[in-house]
């Protein structure tokens, strides 16, 4: 159904035959909207409720299900779609794997996901969870390495999920957004409260690395990085001279992070060409000619580390989108 203050959809296997519930739930709801593969852990006593409202640059969801299995397959991947998705769940017990983490969510935890990386949730009990999904474009100027916040555990206790909670469960059940200027007001909302809750979900080593100039200087760099990397002659000299620094106290910084000036370029430019390869917007007939748009400059060193990280060969992405 459409109204004022938004898209809203309904869908519920209540009303079907039992029989029909698995095939029908997957053709009208989890193949177009959650654009996953769903496996009920029994078909039998299979039960699924959700509602959702798309508004500019933002969707929230609200979910209830029985036991059940939702991956997000390569054959998926090819649909080009890398928003982000905040999942909190309400009720029962979810176990989540994604990008080589795992994490278990308890009633009222909290995990980022990427729809453009493939990933398994595992409900183990009926229950509940509500999503806030909103396009990785809007949310990653707000979030620094907004990559590395993906599948990290935000523990119930968060005081800003619990804000952010509160704020956007009202927006999907009750009919608030009357005006298009009310809705730009909470999607901006929205957007705010999701970014201070990835930041605040930093444990005590990163809330202690944040003080100061360093980190401050760090944030900057990562900045940097993420707006240049598609520049080939990018390193961490130039880097270092735009932010006024040494290379040697910069790669510091970053050590302090737990990683390396090289590698997180590395990860920015293989993001982005993953995004290239599965978006329909981009002409991925010439792999090659995305490579050196990603700021590659050596193509075997490309595909070797593109197929380390996605598990599959840029071609294969291709061809998987092309299906």
């Amino acid at each position: 159904m459409s109204d004022s203050a938004g898209f809203k959809v309904r869908f519920s296997t209540a009303a079907l035959a039992q029989p029909d519930r698995v095939a029908l739930w997957r053709e009208h709801y989890a193949h177009t909207i959650f654009r996953a593969e769903v496996q009920p852990v029994c078909a039998a006593s299979f039960q699924a409720a959700v509602i959702s409202r798309a508004l500019p640059e933002l969707q929230l969801l609200s979910g209830a299900l029985s036991p059940v299995r939702i991956e997000r397959t390569r054959e998926f991947l090819a649909d080009g779609n890398d928003d982000v998705a905040l999942i909190i769940n309400r009720a029962g017990r979810i176990s989540a794997s994604a990008c080589g983490r795992e994490v278990t969510l308890r009633e009222g935890d909290a995990v980022l996901i990427n729809s453009g990386e493939m990933g398994v949730f595992d409900r183990s009990t009926a229950g509940g969870s509500f999503s806030i999904r909103i396009p990785h474009s809007v949310l990653a100027p707000l979030v620094v390495d907004l990559d590395d916040a993906v599948m990290r555990l935000i523990p119930r206790c968060a005081s800003a999920l619990r804000l952010l909670a509160s704020y956007a469960g009202p927006l999907l059940e009750q009919d608030l957004l009357e005006t298009p200027e009310l809705q730009r007001l909470a999607v901006t909302h929205v957007h705010d409260l999701v970014a201070l809750v990835l930041g605040a979900a930093r444990d005590a080593g990163d809330v202690a690395r944040s003080r100061g100039r360093g980190a401050a200087l760090l944030r900057a760099a990562k900045a940097f990085i993420v707006e240049n990397s598609s520049t080939p002659s990018l390193s961490i000299g130039s880097a270092a001279k735009h932010l006024g620094v040494t290379p040697r106290y910069l790669q510091k910084l970053f050590e302090t992070d737990g990683a390396t000036f090289s590698n997180f370029l590395l990860g920015q430019r293989l993001a982005r060409a993953h995004r290239m390869l599965t978006n329909p917007r981009f002409d991925a007939s010439q792999v090659s000619a995305i490579a050196y748009d990603a700021g590659f400059g050596d193509l075997s060193y490309f595909n070797r580390n593109f197929r380390h990280r996605y598990g599959a060969t840029p071609r294969d992405v291709r061809k998987s989108r092309a299906r």
